[in-house]
């Protein structure tokens, strides 16, 4: 876009309004125009200024300010995207039946972009036949209703209402802003198994043998599939910096066997699994008790290596009937070949349905925000993956599952 995206950032009146004041500030840091549209209600919790302070726009709730300029109409009109962070049980109701007693439901019919509700409520509020009837209306016209979290809600209890990190809050938006049609729900129904990070092996109770994966790129693959409808477990190995996905049952593992152990019982009931983890190949065949100590003489220790499992190759020995699979390939090019020789290599070998292949080196692919690459299938097809933000690839990796998947129920 030629021009910074303009996104009307609406706040209800729940306890996590005051959270909306983050995805204001990681919007506008990243360039972002936002204007703030609260309900009556949220001013409760957060004031206006607080909203115009880091927005830089006045803000206003109801739809008799500025009548020259007709807002209730334009605001909505002018938007490329509309987020409500949260989305109380109220609003979302109000939403639902196209009410239009506020500034912000005004904007909401309004709106011709893509908008996106979050919502943040308590459990047995989320569950309740008249708020889950809502969601499916709101969906059933196009509207992003995403999966709230689960954790502790207002007061002592705890359970599914939370409201999702701020930054994948602000993730989700860039992606909608990006591709409209990313979290649509193509994935209902599916079981998926997603694994990230890396894996270290420990040579002592302090050093270790491991990569320099973030997690990030898995991280957004679970959270797309979850916000598509799928059922998702994460496998994840050391990626305690980064928020847990909402709507995902995470796994935390630290070393390659103890990934392959909660890959493999997760994937025993999978329709399909994605392998982003970058998975040590190899670790010591005997671990230290004590820290290895610097000898007087300059000497180092001399440390034997094992071979890891393969877990990916172990996973299509085992896979189910209409199983799917893909793998992730870093890959450098040398003098025995280019990354996209290395890579149909590997695909052929592993017999994947899908591989995904990364060129890496400093600066790419490994702890950085975006990637680029290409998605190989095993019917021969490439296709390049230009460079944007991780949930991006991640689309397209779920793109190209949705339509296999489709493929096969044709030739079912």
């Amino acid at each position: 876009m030629g021009t910074r995206p303009r996104v009307v950032l609406g706040v209800g009146g729940g306890i996590a309004a005051y959270k909306a004041c983050e995805v204001l500030r990681g919007l506008t840091e990243t360039g972002h125009d936002v204007r703030v549209v609260p309900t009556a209600s949220a001013l409760n919790f957060v004031g206006a200024a607080t909203f115009e302070a880091l927005s830089g726009h006045p803000v206003n709730t109801g739809v008799f300010t500025q009548v020259p300029e007709v807002q209730h109409v334009r605001v909505g009109q002018e938007a490329d995207l509309v987020l409500v962070v949260p989305a109380t049980a109220d609003l979302l109701a109000r939403a639902a039946h196209g009410l239009a007693d506020d500034l912000l439901t005004n904007t909401l019919l309004t709106a011709r972009c893509p908008v996106a509700f979050f919502p943040a409520m308590h459990t047995e509020m989320w569950e309740h036949p008249a708020t889950q009837a809502n969601v499916a209306l709101l969906r059933s016209r196009g509207a992003v209703v995403t999966e709230p979290d689960s954790g502790r809600l207002t007061g002592k209890d705890t359970g599914k209402g939370r409201l999702a990190h701020p930054q994948e809050i602000v993730d989700l938006a860039r992606l909608l802003l990006a591709r409209p049609d990313a979290l649509r729900r193509d994935l209902e129904g599916l079981r998926v198994v997603v694994s990230a990070g890396g894996t270290r092996e420990p040579l002592d109770p302090v050093r270790f043998l491991g990569n320099r994966s973030s997690g990030k790129q898995g991280y957004a693959l679970a959270r797309v599939a979850a916000q598509r409808g799928a059922e998702v477990t994460l496998v994840a190995a050391h990626t305690a910096a980064l928020p847990d996905p909402a709507g995902v049952h995470l796994e935390r593992v630290s070393t390659a066997a103890e990934l392959e152990g909660a890959v493999n019982a997760a994937a025993a009931k999978a329709d399909v699994v994605v392998m982003a983890a970058a998975v040590a190949d190899f670790r010591p065949t005997e671990r230290a008790e004590h820290k290895i100590k610097k000898k007087d003489d300059g000497s180092a220790p001399t440390v034997t290596l094992a071979r890891n499992p393969d877990v990916l190759a172990g996973l299509v020995e085992r896979r189910r009937p209409g199983q799917l699979l893909v793998g992730f390939a870093a890959e450098t090019g040398d003098e025995h070949g280019s990354v996209l020789d290395h890579a149909h290599k590997k695909l052929k070998r592993k017999g994947v349905d899908l591989l995904v292949v990364n060129a890496v080196g400093e600066g790419r692919a490994f702890e950085v925000d975006e990637n680029t690459g290409w998605l190989l299938s095993a019917d021969g097809a490439e296709r390049r993956i230009p460079m944007g933000a991780k949930s991006e690839l991640a689309t397209t990796v779920w793109d190209a599952v949705s339509e296999l998947l489709r493929d096969g129920e044709r030739r079912q």
